[in-house]
């Protein structure tokens, strides 16, 4: 026989079950105010306290609601936080079950892809498939088995705000660890995202790679021309992510394809520089965007790469070195629609000839003594005192230092005259730069196979 007291609390809970059936939006709206206030952050055992032990009959009235209006975006954010609560709460895995059994997961990978559902809202769902996921592994597949990684990476590319897409980020990251069933499919989407047009997608996507990267201990193979087409974006924070991935990547089976490819984009193929030759023909206003063009950036982004990791390993250099690197340095820093490639590849070629005396040999006499002199003199500004005729040396140059030839062999550099630090070892901080916000439409999901 129950008590006073637990009969006055059991007509309390069916008081306000009884409200919140016969609520219209407004006052349950309210009602899901009040409740956040006052119970954000309590555990399980409290929640039945306040419920009466009939705390699962207000969640399954949350969730019903949600499933009925989601899709409208009708106060989703507070319904949401009022079902985070539950799935939060220490000691309340019952709550979880209770909300997956209903196809919660499903419903929330479904707002990730509404576009008329605010951000904020979105933002929230993300929130709740990091408590399931954080669960255990069981849950982390059955997100996976949901076609969850589709969604959440189709979102983050789409995301118009940065402080969504970190939260996105944690929910990709948690997926990849301690799920060995579906980490592949999480590396994976996490590949097809370096294509998207959002830089700050771009950036979580390969910081989360590398972490993808070590636990996953293998590579795939289109893993190399996306990340080398990153190389051409304008920011550089997002730059300094795909080098920090190609550190990474040399240690793996790719590494003679990346080494290859970086060098390759020493040279912008004909194709590429004819196309723009044939629109400053038809268009004068072409050349003001020439150095935004993306295949000279990836020029000088990959002179900047391959200086970084010559530095780092002699026996990298050594390999680049019979890449024909020397050559193909010196044709980019005969490229005068691109002065920052000229800058950095001079900057390069000056460490392999103070490394290697074959290469000091070679492009001495490639040069010519009155230019070479002038790359001694300092190599960081020779673009600015070269000529037309020189530039055209520079381009037209057939220096060849092949693996058999002896002499190919390392010493160590002499300082440079340049004062300062090194722009290898110490680059100066990169400052955010903050990106337009892609269009909606921006992101076409192309799966790795």
């Amino acid at each position: 026989m129950t008590s006073i007291k637990e009969q006055a609390a059991i007509s309390r809970l069916l008081s306000f079950l009884q409200e919140w059936d016969n609520a219209g939006k407004g006052l349950r709206t309210q009602i899901l105010t009040k409740f956040i206030e006052a119970n954000e952050g309590k555990t399980g055992p409290e929640l039945e306290l306040e419920f009466s032990q009939g705390a699962s009959l207000f969640l399954i009235r949350l969730t019903t609601w949600l499933r009925i209006t989601y899709m409208t975006g009708v106060d989703l954010e507070k319904i949401l936080r009022s079902i985070g609560i539950f799935l939060s709460a220490v000691s309340s895995n019952r709550y979880l079950v209770e909300f997956l059994e209903i196809g919660g997961v499903l419903t929330l990978l479904e707002i990730l892809g509404l576009e008329k559902i605010k951000e904020e809202d979105k933002k929230e769902s993300i929130k709740l498939l990091q408590i399931i996921a954080n669960t255990g592994r069981k849950y982390k597949e059955l997100i996976c088995e949901s076609y969850g990684v589709r969604a959440i990476a189709e979102f983050l590319a789409k995301s118009k705000s940065e402080e969504t897409q970190e939260e996105v980020q944690i929910l990709l990251d948690a997926l990849v660890h301690g799920n060995p069933k579906y980490q592949n499919q999480v590396y994976k989407g996490l590949i097809a995202l370096l294509p998207c047009e959002s830089p700050k997608a771009q950036q979580l996507a390969m910081q989360t790679l590398r972490t993808a990267q070590a636990i996953i201990g293998a590579t795939h193979p289109s893993i190399v021309d996306c990340v080398l087409k990153v190389l051409g974006t304008m920011h550089l924070e997002v730059q300094y992510e795909a080098i920090e991935l190609i550190k990474d990547l040399i240690h793996y089976d790719v590494r003679l394809p990346l080494l290859r490819g970086l060098v390759a984009l020493l040279i912008p193929s004909v194709k590429e520089t004819s196309k723009l030759q044939a629109k400053i023909f038809t268009d004068s206003s072409v050349l003001q965007i020439t150095t935004q063009l993306p295949v000279f950036l990836q020029q000088a982004a990959a002179a900047k790469t391959i200086g970084i990791l010559a530095r780092s390993d002699l026996k990298l250099a050594e390999e680049l070195l019979h890449m024909r690197v020397v050559h193909s340095l010196m044709t980019a820093m005969g490229n005068t629609d691109h002065s920052n490639s000229q800058r950095l590849a001079s900057l390069t070629l000056e460490y392999y000839v103070q490394l290697f005396p074959l290469v000091e040999e070679h492009v001495r006499k490639a040069m010519g003594e009155e230019l070479y002199q002038l790359f001694l003199s300092n190599a960081e500004i020779l673009y600015t005192k070269i000529d037309s005729i020189q530039a055209d040396i520079l381009a037209a140059n057939k220096v060849n230092v092949t693996k058999g030839e002896k002499g190919v062999r390392g010493r160590k550099p002499r300082q440079s005259q340049q004062s300062g630090s090194c722009w290898l070892c110490c680059p100066q901080p990169y400052t955010s730069l903050k990106a337009p916000p892609p269009a909606a439409s921006t992101f076409a999901w192309t799966p790795v196979i």
